[in-house]
């Protein structure tokens, strides 16, 4: 007799499907029936239905509260937890430490196991974390706790999640990437993701300007958009790299892997922020790893957990370009070296962080949710 699919509840403050692939990641491949919950606030949608609640239900809930004079947020969170009871929710997977913050309410009432998935800012910057008064509700309603990196695992630690509670568990490549064969035909560098602060391309721009002085054929592509792409762009053209920098803006998942396949290395020059905003693990890194390519980055949150310097990539320490440049020219000079860490970087990947891993990993840490609820 086959047991029953799980009924799982995943909540997500948006429906962002290019920069948050772990998400939809997680709603197309957990083993259950998913809902997916997007959205934040009275603006939360279930996908794929109409509404939360019947009109006539809805009617009488508007009237109750205002006759009660209820706070405004009280509407939206009944609704919340009337979907999840009619739907015969099991458990519950929120994406993002601050996100289930905002749910807290919903979260108690409901009485449903829960599993917080961090992710990166989450965990990291100063304000977030204050605004949810360190996540102390968090850590005390929620079953398990998901962190991306051995870096951000100590950060939730001092912050007073139970030890018990936590899971490490890094975002896996999607499985496609595992399938790329680079050439390593091109003197051309890939990176991409979103053009914020954590990610510093302009440091990776500024770097590049001193392998074209070496390599005056050679060129770089960063894909992704964001509020330093206009910035980017002026740094590119007062060092006169239009011929050797292009920024592609937003491409799809089977252009990144067709770029991967014919350049020498990935590049990301991760940085902490200012406001104290930090990687998790980026899953860019994950991708061009398991393709095939080597990683040139930083020593940064969870990178130096899936790249291990010299031999599946090289990194540097953070803010420092003239290192990273001397790593792009290292590569340039040595195709065979990274073929060499590209190889490595593949079955490193494979072995350690691959997607079906993390899908175990969080499928298992539901089902421990579920067990642990039972006996509290």
């Amino acid at each position: 007799m086959s047991l029953k699919k799980l009924n799982i509840a995943l909540f997500a403050p948006s429906n962002n499907q290019y920069s948050e692939t772990f998400i939809q990641a997680h709603k197309n491949n957990l083993d259950g029936n998913v809902f997916y919950y997007y959205g934040t606030g009275s603006s939360i949608r279930l996908d794929r239905q109409d509404s939360l609640m019947g009109s006539a239900k809805y009617f009488r809930l508007k009237l109750y509260a205002k006759l009660n004079k209820k706070p405004s947020n009280y509407l939206w969170e009944q609704r919340l937890v009337y979907s999840l009871k009619s739907n015969k929710i099991d458990v519950i997977l929120v994406e993002y430490g601050n996100h289930a913050h905002q749910l807290r309410k919903v979260l108690m009432v409901s009485g449903l196991p829960i599993v917080v998935h961090f992710h990166g800012y989450d965990a990291s910057v100063r304000s977030i974390i204050e605004s949810c008064e360190n996540y102390k509700q968090i850590f005390q309603i929620s079953n398990k706790i998901v962190a991306v990196s051995r870096k951000m695992e100590q950060m939730l630690l001092d912050m007073g999640c139970p030890r018990e509670k936590l899971v490490h568990n890094v975002c896996g490549p999607q499985l496609e990437f595992e399938a790329v064969v680079p050439t390593f035909e091109n003197k051309q560098f890939i990176g991409i993701g979103r053009f914020t602060d954590k990610k510093a391309p302009y440091y990776t721009i500024l770097a590049f300007k001193e392998v074209v002085e070496k390599h005056p054929d050679a060129r770089l592509l960063l894909a992704g958009d964001g509020l330093l792409f206009n910035s980017c762009q002026n740094i590119i053209k007062h060092y006169h790299l239009e011929d050797n920098v292009k920024l592609l803006g937003v491409i799809k998942p089977e252009e990144f892997r067709g770029l991967l396949e014919v350049s020498l290395a990935f590049v990301q020059h991760s940085i902490t922020a200012d406001n104290g905003d930090m990687e998790g693990t980026p899953v860019a890194v994950l991708e061009a790893s398991v393709a095939g390519l080597p990683v040139i980055s930083t020593f940064h949150a969870g990178i130096p957990d899936v790249i291990n310097h010299e031999d599946t990539g090289l990194l540097s320490q953070e803010h420092d370009v003239a290192a990273m440049a001397a790593n792009m020219l290292r590569l340039l000079d040595d195709v065979e070296l990274a073929k060499k860490l590209g190889i490595r970087g593949k079955k490193n990947i494979f072995k350690n962080f691959s997607f079906k891993t993390h899908i175990d990993r969080l499928q298992l840490a539901l089902q421990r949710a579920i067990e642990t609820n039972k006996t509290n």
